[in-house]
């Protein structure tokens, strides 16, 4: 039975949830969750029993130290409430933990009784893969449904994905046969650079998310950060060759396949979003917001920030995760973060596939 003592009654709520492991590319997603938990101050209720769904040889406890007391922190998901406000005021349920590593469909219930018992709208989960786009461009992000109406009604993919699937693809479609709507918006992060953090593939799920649920989002240091990690991916590119050359042709192969995309409904969005940032005090652009079609999001010369790990040879596979190819666009099935492949992940293995997987 779920006691939710202490919390309100809940304001027009949508549960946005992440998980760590095979779905979350450089913690692109959970870093997404983590940040709206932060800006917003979010309040964890409930925690699901560890000992449930975790292997803790697999995701290790944690000791530490409180005022010279051990503590232990146990691996799991929680759950966090937060009330955004403005003319229109809503509330968040932020869900974020790590992939299960059994009973995934007792695990989806019982995320499913929390939504019911909150009255959630409506659950967006957050994911990211590994895929053949180049990091100097924007970042693609696609929102998929397994609901043909939903689909229809905020213009999302009706997902046609098969194949293994992680705890993204199964909580959607238990939302689906429970009736929830749900959305997963996916980020594709380079496979050449995938080490966490990616602040870039994080920035453009947010602004995915604001434009699915309408709500402005404060973006913090964010856009700067973005700003800092293409900066430093660039110059470590330019010191490799051959990496240079592979991005180039990522890059030529994504600018042909966008030519024709100058699309109105691509406009329109870019100009809400700027409406809904343009009440923000002088000297800041709409919210701080760097939108993706910014020059200046695209290098930073003034940046002093620490460079991310450096690339992986277009020719080297390295330690695989979700999605990750060869340059010549083979699959490769590895999990992500030896947490284990056979439960997949919900993404496609190519972000160059029609849709990602719920």
């Amino acid at each position: 039975m779920i006691e939710l003592e202490g919390v309100p009654e809940l304001i027009d709520p949508v549960m946005v949830a992440a998980f760590e492991g095979w779905n979350d590319a450089g913690d692109a997603a959970s870093t997404a969750v983590a940040h709206l938990d932060r800006e917003w101050k979010g309040e964890v209720f409930a925690a699901l029993d560890a000992e449930d769904y975790y292997d803790f040889q697999v995701n290790r406890p944690t000791v530490w130290l409180d005022g010279g007391v051990r503590k232990i922190t146990w691996p799991t998901t929680r759950l966090s409430v937060v009330r955004v406000g403005g003319e229109k005021p809503r509330d968040l349920v932020l869900v974020r933990g790590i992939e299960p590593s059994m009973r995934w469909r007792s695990f989806c219930n019982e995320i499913l009784a929390f939504a019911h018992e909150l009255g959630v709208e409506m659950v967006v989960i957050l994911g990211a893969l590994l895929g053949d786009t180049p990091h100097t461009r924007p970042v693609p992000v696609s929102g998929v449904t397994s609901d043909p109406d939903l689909a229809r009604t905020m213009d999302l993919e009706e997902t046609r994905y098969e194949g293994p699937t992680g705890i993204v693809g199964i909580l959607q479609e238990a939302c689906t046969h429970a009736g929830v709507p749900a959305v997963s918006l996916w980020a594709a992060v380079p496979h050449y650079v995938s080490q966490p953090p990616n602040p870039k593939a994080t920035l453009a799920l947010l602004n995915r998310l604001e434009d699915l649920i309408g709500l402005r989002i404060p973006l913090g240091e964010l856009p700067e950060d973005a700003r800092a990690w293409q900066l430093g991916v660039d110059q470590l590119a330019a010191e490799d060759s051959e990496v240079a050359e592979y991005v180039q042709t990522l890059e030529e192969a994504r600018d042909t396949a966008e030519l024709p995309e100058a699309s109105g409904e691509a406009i329109a969005r870019e100009f809400e979003r700027y409406l809904r940032r343009r009440d923000v005090g002088p000297g800041q652009g709409p919210g701080g917001h760097a939108t993706e079609s910014d020059a200046s999001y695209l290098r930073d010369t003034s940046s002093d920030r620490t460079r991310p790990p450096k690339p992986l040879r277009p020719e080297t596979g390295g330690e695989t995760g979700p999605g990750r190819q060869s340059p010549a666009g083979k699959d490769n099935e590895d999990g992500d973060g030896g947490d284990g492949g056979d439960d997949g992940d919900d993404g496609p293995q190519d972000s160059s596939e029609d849709s990602p997987e719920d």
